[in-house]
């Protein structure tokens, strides 16, 4: 069967925050995921696809179910632990992968399931993998993420967090690794999520179809063509792709190294107690944005401007108190309120 071509990433017209938002989770993914609202046709599925192919492929312990990195013995599976001390463990190298989720999934579907007669009978553990243990590694993309259970989403947001998948079953336990980047798509006009579940989104954006006839011109040109002659269209594009591609593999190495000083902290610190938001989540995750931002710009170092700078990403969604009020930033107010801020740090 022919593959499959993915609409190119560099490709994509308009849409700057989304795109921005994608690769600052590609970057650090510990960013905690990315919540996308908009309308309907507005490239949110496309861009999703298309980031895979921005990314590395994957060294993996081959054939385990979970995906278990090849160099991380700690945090491997039972099974793969056991390869290891035998030595009978091999390497693998994949791609990443977009690993959907159904609306409809179960929690059994969604954190897998034991056996637990063969538990009881056998005394071995024997795991059926779910959706965490695919997406493991990869992009978790989850569509409609507002028409979910809340208690699968709860799921969802704790294993991202955590980097583990714990799975309990009349008293037996398993664990295995479950590091992923999450990316929720949903259209606001279908109902949104509890304040509780979007404040452990590390970023959102909202996005609506563009409004520049030129650039909606381009929007659709562009779309033809690749459904014409997606090989061309692809090759068109790849060269800017791998560009940004190495952008992203650079920015990764960078961004471990990089340690915000007391000025960056005390921005993202005052940033939040100024625009009222609750906990210290948002605190965490405006420092975290603001070195996966210096890094894709090149830099090794992270300044107070680089938290104001993704702060749009950051906060909107922690600020809103009730339905009504509106989860939107005055970035030119806030600019000034930057300014005035740095001169006191």
């Amino acid at each position: 069967m022919k593959e499959r071509l993915s609409y190119p990433f560099t490709a994509i017209v308009g849409q700057d925050e989304m795109k921005d938002a994608l690769l600052l989770n590609t970057v650090n993914p510990s960013i905690g995921g990315v919540l996308i609202r908009g309308e309907k046709g507005t490239a949110k599925s496309t861009a999703v696809r298309a980031l895979a192919d921005l990314l590395p492929d994957r060294r993996v312990v081959k054939g385990c179910p979970c995906g278990c990195a090849w160099n991380a013995y700690d945090t491997a599976c039972p099974d793969c632990k056991v390869r290891f001390d035998e030595g009978t463990a091999t390497e693998d190298i994949v791609p990443m992968a977009v690993v959907e989720l159904p609306l409809n999934s179960t929690e059994d579907r969604v954190a897998g399931t034991l056996d637990i007669e063969r538990a009881i009978t056998a005394g071995e553990k024997r795991f059926e993998p779910g959706i965490l243990a695919k997406a493991n590694g990869n992009i978790l993309y989850v569509d409609e993420i507002n028409l979910l259970d809340d208690h699968i989403v709860d799921l969802l947001l704790d294993a991202a967090a955590m980097g583990m998948n714990y799975i309990e079953r009349e008293g037996v336990s398993y664990r295995h690794p479950s590091r992923f980047i999450l990316i929720g798509t949903m259209n606001p006009e279908e109902g949104d999520l509890r304040p509780q579940l979007l404040d452990r989104f590390g970023l959102m954006v909202d996005i609506k179809g563009e409004q520049d006839p030129k650039k909606r011109s381009e929007i659709i040109s562009r779309r033809l063509r690749f459904e014409r002659n997606p090989e061309s269209f692809v090759s068109e594009y790849a060269d800017s792709n791998a560009e940004l591609r190495e952008t992203i593999l650079s920015a990764r190495d960078v961004v471990r190294d990089i340690v915000p000083d007391d000025r960056t902290l005390e921005m993202a610190v005052r940033l939040s107690l100024h625009l009222g938001v609750d906990g210290h989540r948002a605190d965490l995750t405006l420092v975290k944005t603001a070195c996966a931002h210096a890094a894709m710009d090149g830099r090794d170092t992270v300044t107070p401007e680089d938290v104001v700078a993704v702060s749009k990403l950051v906060l909107p969604h922690r600020m809103r108190k009730n339905p009504f009020q509106d989860s939107t930033l005055d970035i030119g107010g806030l600019e000034n309120w930057m300014r005035d801020t740095l001169a006191s740090l």
